[in-house]
């Protein structure tokens, strides 16, 4: 695929989280100390904004609160952040500004570093486009490692934040560089990325990246079915990263799908931390994308489970959550 970058410097903004989680989509990502503000409320960092109307950086049209919040399942904390690109609005908002750890979705932030400030000739070299392909469209933790240690670990979401104003998202604590998955980040942050994604960014990076999340796989790399949520909730076309973290490195039930897992290695996984144990300790379980002709709406729903709920029970509940979306029924199967 062609790759050429010119992207622009976007407003700056910063945010400081103390980070800890647990297990990621193979490269584990650690578990939140109590007082780190991961899904126990909106960033001090983020003054006036609230849960329910997050700045927008610049990004689009300033949010508005919403309407009606969707029913979120006991014992889950959710934030949810929908955003209609061709009406220039916000259609929900619901602790949108709440921090989660990333899992898999600080993959997108990789993917937009590794693309930046190449030229308007850059072609991405044969032994690196399979790796981003698989790890944006299949999870994949192995790539996700090798890209995060060649381009400077946390430096790289620093980085991210800065060119896309970012008002949540902190990279992980110096003291853990190696887990991508501790980076911290917010519903409001990923419909932030999204909105570069899809309007800001060179036409070449915009075809690469939301091309692989149009094909995203029923199965990640670590035999996870990675199909709940916005997969399971939206018809074609709709395009989906998700994430995971907490549930160990082998399902209980492993997803088998054909050949989406034929060309990817097993991961390489990193020991996980000792856990931290205060109050954070859930399972967290992701789930954004974009719905619609055009990707007209984008979807991020971002979750964290009670300590040891299993991953089919949590993932059931984010699809329940998903299909209770206010989008058109025209957009659901």
């Amino acid at each position: 695929m062609r790759s050429a970058i010119y992207p622009r410097l976007l407003l700056l903004a910063t945010s400081a989280v103390v980070a800890l989680g647990l297990a990621a989509c193979g490269d584990p990502a650690g578990t939140p100390a109590a007082d780190s503000n991961f899904a126990s409320g909106p960033p001090a960092s983020a003054g006036s904004g609230s849960a329910s109307a997050p700045a927008d950086a610049g990004l689009g049209t300033a949010a508005t609160p919403s309407a009606t919040a969707v029913p979120v399942p006991a014992g889950v904390t959710a934030g949810i952040v929908i955003y209609d690109r061709q009406a220039g609005q916000y259609v929900l908002q619901q602790k949108g500004s709440w921090r989660f750890r990333s899992a898999s979705l600080v993959k997108l932030l990789i993917a937009l570093d590794y693309f930046w400030d190449k030229g308007p000739s850059y072609s991405v070299p044969p032994a690196d486009q399979p790796k981003l392909e698989i790890m944006l469209r299949s999870s994949d933790d192995a790539a996700a490692t090798a890209f995060w240690k060649a381009d400077g670990q946390g430096d790289i979401v620093t980085r991210m934040v800065q060119r896309l104003g970012l008002q949540d998202t902190a990279p992980p604590p110096v003291s853990q560089p190696g887990y991508w998955g501790y980076t911290a980040v917010s519903a409001a942050d990923l419909v932030r990325v999204y909105q570069y994604i899809l309007d800001k960014a060179p036409e070449p990076v915009r075809e690469f990246v939301i091309d692989n999340l149009h094909q995203t796989t029923k199965c990640g790399t670590d035999h996870y079915d990675q199909s709940f949520g916005i997969p399971s909730t939206f018809k074609q076309p709709r395009a989906a990263k998700q994430g995971w973290s907490g549930f160990g490195d082998d399902p209980a039930t492993p997803c088998v799908a054909g050949a989406d897992l034929a060309s990817a290695a097993k991961p390489a996984f990193v020991p996980a931390a000792s856990p931290n144990k205060p109050d954070m300790v859930g399972e967290v379980l992701h789930t954004t994308g974009t719905v619609g002709e055009d990707d007209r709406y984008i979807v991020a729903v971002l979750t964290v489970h009670p300590d040891g709920t299993q991953f089919a029970k949590a993932a059931a509940a984010v699809t329940k959550l998903t299909k209770a979306l206010p989008l058109p029924a025209s957009t659901k199967l």
